[in-house]
């Protein structure tokens, strides 16, 4: 059965990751929709433009098996201040389906809206401190029930292959790491 899978960019927004998740997602043959806050064209952290499929106000009435966020700045402020998308993610939660952060955006997005609270996460370094429940800050990749979470650019093929297992469980998550020649 596909997997309908959101991932958001914004200006600001960090390519490696964003591109990792679009791109292992599709591997796995989710059905992946990249959704802008802002323009359709974002230009990211590191000067590489990046096309969203869509705007987010286009996504509000599709449901999603996740909801994936690339971190980078300030492309995290700029998805934590799309109303939008805060709507989308507090729903995701109440409904109990997966969402995912990398790098500041577990701290700069989650846990600002309250999507965090006290589960195990982890995010980039410098902004662990924010974080409530410090168990797992040291950890590359972290599940806590619905809530995926990982540290940064090094850790988006981890991450992204985590966010397959999630989905479509380890065979698949194992075959695409083969194919990739991650293992």
């Amino acid at each position: 059965m596909a997997k309908n899978v959101l991932v958001v960019i914004a200006d600001g927004s960090e390519e490696i990751e964003a591109v990792c998740i679009i791109d292992v997602l599709r591997r796995a043959e989710a059905s992946v929709t990249v959704a802008s806050v802002g323009d359709i064209q974002v230009t990211a952290s590191r000067g590489v433009r990046l096309v969203g499929d869509c705007l987010i106000s286009e996504c509000l009435d599709t449901t999603f098996d996740l909801i994936a966020l690339p971190g980078g700045m300030p492309g995290a402020e700029n998805l934590r201040d799309s109303k939008e998308l805060t709507q989308m993610l507090k729903k995701q939660h109440d409904e109990g389906r997966l969402y995912a952060a990398i790098c500041a955006s577990p701290a700069v997005i989650l846990k600002h809206h309250d999507l965090i609270g006290s589960r195990r996460a982890t995010c980039y370094p410098s902004f662990t401190d924010s974080l409530d429940n410090k168990e797992s800050i040291n950890s590359r990749v972290v599940v806590d029930g619905q809530c995926i979470t990982s540290k940064g650019p090094g850790t988006a093929i981890e991450f992204s292959l985590k966010l397959v297992e999630q989905l479509f469980g380890k065979d698949k998550a194992a075959e695409i790491a083969n194919d990739m020649v991650v293992q």
